[in-house]
């Protein structure tokens, strides 16, 4: 059976790694795309300083884009953070970037407008649209505006969960009945059983994100790592954020910022310093006393560390699609 995502993104599974913040690099992600699927470049993947500005940001995906090329021949998009209230946190910088390195695909995730969808567009560039926050409205307006694929994300996710908590197995379908174009499912697709399921819920193809930070190209530190092999899901907690909900590993630190948040970050500034600071601490340097490590509610399936090839492989496994 041919598969539409494979097609429009000329890929030969319908996987596509997620753009994790941090958590990529140019090793992993051309190691997705040589298994077959579609490896993202994620924020400031790769390293493991902090940054001081959005076109340090932007710089730093230079580089890795060009190492990534060297690498692979094969497809692999980039991450761009569709503007929020007005405020453009990554998104024109990076952009600029990728239409200069001539990088075709784009995750672009965050709040859909026409506007910005028909902007990359108008780049020429094959855009998978991930509203974070999936409504049935967000899906049709990506439709309308030219988007080739679109992602519907499930509460099960880790990192950006959805505001509004309905499970992967609820919101798959709801999108992919109110759309045309092909459907990703996302949040707590870590094996062959979760694509299988998301097939027969409607979706074409899985975005993926947890499976692969523990991968051995993956640049988390291997006591990042080996947290995340050894927690359950039922020892998770979610948390609030402006933008939606973030699982995390009950790690020491996350109880600390639970037990003494006395008020919603309100400044877009301070959110994104917070979230950068965390997650540069938990997941690149390990240091579980200070950072975060945002996992899907499948984390209990994630047993051993594996290559990019092999969690590809065992994703796609039994899966009755190809090119």
């Amino acid at each position: 059976m041919k598969n539409r995502i494979c097609e429009v993104l000329n890929i030969e599974k319908p996987i596509i790694q997620a753009p994790m913040l941090w958590v990529t690099s140019a090793e992993m992600v051309a190691a997705v795309s040589e298994a077959g699927g579609l490896g993202t470049y994620g924020f400031n993947g790769g390293y493991d300083t902090k940054v001081t500005s959005v076109e340090e940001t932007a710089e730093r995906m230079r580089t890795q884009i060009r190492k990534i090329k060297k690498l692979t021949n094969k497809p692999f998009a980039f991450n761009y953070v569709l503007p929020f209230d007005g405020i453009d946190f990554f998104g024109d910088a990076c952009l600029q970037v990728a239409i200069e390195e001539e990088v075709m695909h784009v995750v672009a995730a965050g709040y859909v407008t026409e506007s910005a969808v028909k902007k990359l567009k108008d780049y020429g560039m094959k855009v998978i649209a991930r509203p974070v926050n999936p409504t049935i409205e967000q899906a049709q307006l990506a439709e309308r505006a030219g988007a080739d694929v679109i992602v519907a994300t499930g509460f099960d996710e880790g990192g950006s969960a959805p505001m509004n908590t309905l499970g992967t197995m609820s919101i798959v379908p709801v999108i992919a009945d109110s759309v045309d174009i092909p459907v990703l499912a996302a949040g707590g697709i870590v094996d062959s059983r979760g694509v299988k399921a998301s097939f027969a819920l409607g979706a074409e193809g899985v975005f993926v994100g947890t499976a692969f930070i523990t991968s051995e190209e993956s640049p988390a530190s291997q006591i990042t790592k080996d947290a995340i092999i050894k927690f359950e899901s039922e020892e998770t907690v979610t948390l609030k954020t402006a933008y939606g909900h973030e699982r995390c590993l009950t790690t020491q630190s996350v109880t600390d910022y639970m037990e003494n948040q006395t008020a919603e970050l309100k400044d877009n500034e301070a959110i994104v310093e917070k979230i950068t600071q965390t997650f540069l601490d938990g997941f690149i340097k390990g240091r579980l006393d200070k950072g975060f490590i945002s996992v899907s509610a499948a984390v209990s399936l994630i047993k051993e560390i594996k290559t990019c090839k092999e969690i590809v492989s065992d994703l796609y496994s039994g899966v009755p699609v190809a090119v």
